[in-house]
């Protein structure tokens, strides 16, 4: 009976792996209503200007992976929209920002109104059409 006991904590193990897996990849890239207070970021914090419409904000280490895919859909969407900013900031040179907006992980995305306002968030590479639904009108 101890191989069954192994193979059950085995075959229970890779389940809960999976289901965590799946889970995750599900949430990864979506972007959701921002639940921070009603502090507004400005070009002094970021580094760059605000955009007229919106800013979208990456924050990014230098050995992240997906921290491309996101640089690579979000400077997309900036190119291609009118009054929408991106801007990248090195979390790792950013410490106070990361800790004060509770950026748990690279790339997180936050999507700003006109006024600096952090009106949308996404924690992993968001998807071009969610970050297009995302913006101001």
């Amino acid at each position: 009976m101890p191989g069954v006991t192994g193979l059950v904590v085995v075959v229970a193990v890779l389940a809960a792996a999976t289901a965590f897996g799946l889970w995750r990849r599900a949430r990864d890239g979506r972007v959701v209503e921002a639940r921070v207070d009603e502090q507004l970021l400005g070009p002094d914090e970021l580094g760059a200007p605000l955009g007229e419409r919106a800013t979208l904000v990456q924050f990014s280490t230098a050995f992240c992976q997906p921290c491309r895919a996101a640089r690579a859909t979000l400077s997309h969407v900036a190119a291609d929209t009118e009054g929408v900013v991106h801007v990248e900031i090195d979390a790792e040179h950013h410490l106070d920002l990361v800790r004060r907006l509770n950026i748990l992980r690279t790339p997180t995305t936050l999507v700003l109104d006109g006024t600096g306002r952090i009106v949308r968030r996404a924690t992993g590479a968001p998807r071009l059409a969610e970050v297009r639904a995302a913006l101001p009108a």
